[in-house]
C-alpha cells in the first residue's frame, strides 16, 4: 500500500471509527495493544459473521448475506494506535469499510480466506482462551517495537501457545 493511500485510510479510519467483533472486543486485550480502551460504542454489521477460524481461538469475519456480526464500534484512535493494530492483526485481515446497522460506517479486519463453517464463541474464547491469549498479547506487545514494518498477528512469532 502507498503511503497516500494508507494516509488516505487512517483519515477515513479515524473518521469512521474501528468495528471489533472478537478478541479486541476485550478491554484487557486493548489496555495490553494500547495502554488504554479506546470509547466503545455497541454496534453490528449487517451481513458478516464472526467466524471461527480453524487452528486458532480469535475470529474472523466473513461475509454472510442472512448473518449479523455483534461488535463494537471504537472511536478516537490515534494514527500510532491504528498502525500497532493493522500490524497486530497482519496480512490475513483486509480493513474494510463495512455499513453498520444503526447507519454508520466502520472499517473492519476482515477476514481474507476460508473460515470453519462454525461461529466463533465469545463466551468460550473468554472461558477457555482469554488468559493464555492475553499473555501472547503482552509477548506480542513487548516484542513490537523490536519488530519490522509490518510485524504481523499475534501467534504469527514464536511464542505461540
Amino acid at each position: 500500500m502507498t503511503t497516500s493511500a494508507a494516509g488516505d485510510r487512517h483519515t477515513r479510519f479515524v473518521a469512521e471509527g474501528l468495528f471489533v467483533y472478537g478478541s479486541l472486543r476485550f478491554p484487557e486485550v486493548l489496555t495490553i495493544l494500547l495502554g488504554r480502551v479506546p470509547a466503545p460504542e455497541t454496534a453490528a454489521a449487517p451481513g458478516w459473521r464472526v467466524k471461527a477460524l480453524p487452528g486458532a481461538v480469535y475470529p474472523g469475519l466473513a461475509p454472510d448475506p442472512e448473518g449479523s456480526a455483534d461488535g463494537l464500534l471504537l472511536t478516537g484512535l490515534s494514527d500510532a494506535e491504528r498502525v500497532l493494530l493493522d500490524d497486530f492483526e497482519g496480512d490475513a485481515y483486509e480493513p474494510r469499510l463495512l455499513p453498520l446497522a444503526d447507519g454508520r460506517h466502520g472499517w473492519a479486519y476482515v477476514w481474507r480466506y476460508e473460515a470453519a463453517p462454525d461461529d466463533w464463541d465469545l463466551v468460550r474464547f473468554a472461558r477457555r482462551d482469554l488468559a493464555a491469549y492475553l499473555r501472547e498479547c503482552r509477548v506480542w506487545r513487548r516484542a513490537y517495537g523490536a519488530m519490522p514494518e509490518g510485524g504481523g498477528r499475534l501467534g504469527d512469532q514464536e511464542t505461540t501457545a
